[in-house]
């Protein structure tokens, strides 16, 4: 909260600056010339907005309808971008519960409804049970696929972003081919204040879609460093988790224990074997 606390700060600062330069700049145009000269007459402004919504066209009509889809995106992105909506304290608690109290079937039934990303992240892994090696190979397989998904929802923005000036720059370029088409129909004598008038309309869809992709990419560039940051958040939290429910290896330790406790049963004596008499020297030939 500190920090979009700190974020409309800076946009008050912003806001607050451009207002006193637009005060102090129309000061200086209303102020009288020195030497007691007449002030000038004040000149027409001419709203760029007006020239717009005087012509409608097609190129005006997709840029309000992506204004109002980036407008979508931005909130929905602001709202959901929080660690109370991606891993709540009460879901994370109730986890913690659930592992102390050994409830593995509540547990894996809780985390298969639970739409927070610990307990999506966590109930693959509990399918993996006992091997541990799977059980995390899981848990990172969801985690991928968890952070890429927080990411293509904000990706629409950076789409948007791009589209703005494509759409201004088609806007204009078709603004002033038919601005040029007017001049070589009246045969290079066009009325010079209706060609102005009609490179002027045309630039203001260039304005347009600067509007729409200012805004748009801003938010995109907050809104992906606040991902970022709770999906390594969310990750570590999962592997907290996943901890305490590792299963119990068998240790060499342990098995050494147990084999000290059982009855130790006497050999059978081997059969004595009874060896054959080794062969004496041949007698030697009687001679007769």
């Amino acid at each position: 909260m500190r920090k979009f606390f700190n974020l409309k700060f800076v946009v008050f600062a912003a806001l607050l600056a451009v207002t006193v330069c637009a005060t102090v700049s129309g000061l200086a145009q209303g102020a009288a010339p020195a030497g007691g000269a007449a002030p000038a007459a004040p000149t027409h402004k001419v709203n760029p907005f007006a020239i717009v919504f005087e012509n409608i066209d097609f190129v005006f009509i997709i840029i309000a309808l992506c204004s109002v889809l980036g407008v979508t995106f931005i909130i929905q992105g602001f709202i959901k971008a929080r660690a109370v909506v991606m891993f709540p304290e009460s879901s994370t608690n109730h986890i913690r519960e659930l592992i102390a109290q050994k409830q593995f079937k509540e547990l894996i039934e809780f985390t298969e409804s639970d739409p927070s990303f610990v307990s999506k992240a966590l109930n693959p892994a509990l399918k993996r049970a006992p091997s541990f090696a799977a059980m995390k190979e899981a848990m990172e397989t969801s985690i991928g696929e968890q952070t890429a998904e927080q990411f293509r929802r904000i990706e629409y923005l950076n789409i948007l972003g791009n589209l703005g000036p494509l759409l201004g720059l088609l806007g204009t370029v078709l603004g002033m081919i038919e601005s040029f088409q007017q001049m070589k129909l009246s045969g290079g004598q066009a009325d010079p204040s209706k060609l102005a008038g009609g490179i002027s309309q045309a630039l203001c869809h260039t304005m347009l879609g600067l509007i729409l992709a200012l805004p748009c990419l801003a938010a995109f560039g907050v809104l992906r460093t606040f991902v970022d940051r709770l999906t390594v958040q969310g990750a570590l939290i999962a592997e907290e988790l996943l901890l305490m429910v590792k299963p119990q290896e068998a240790k060499p330790a342990a098995g050494a224990a147990v084999a000290a406790h059982k009855p130790v049963v006497p050999a059978a004596p081997a059969p004595a074997v009874r060896k054959a008499p080794a062969p004496g020297p041949n007698p030697a030939p009687q001679q007769g």
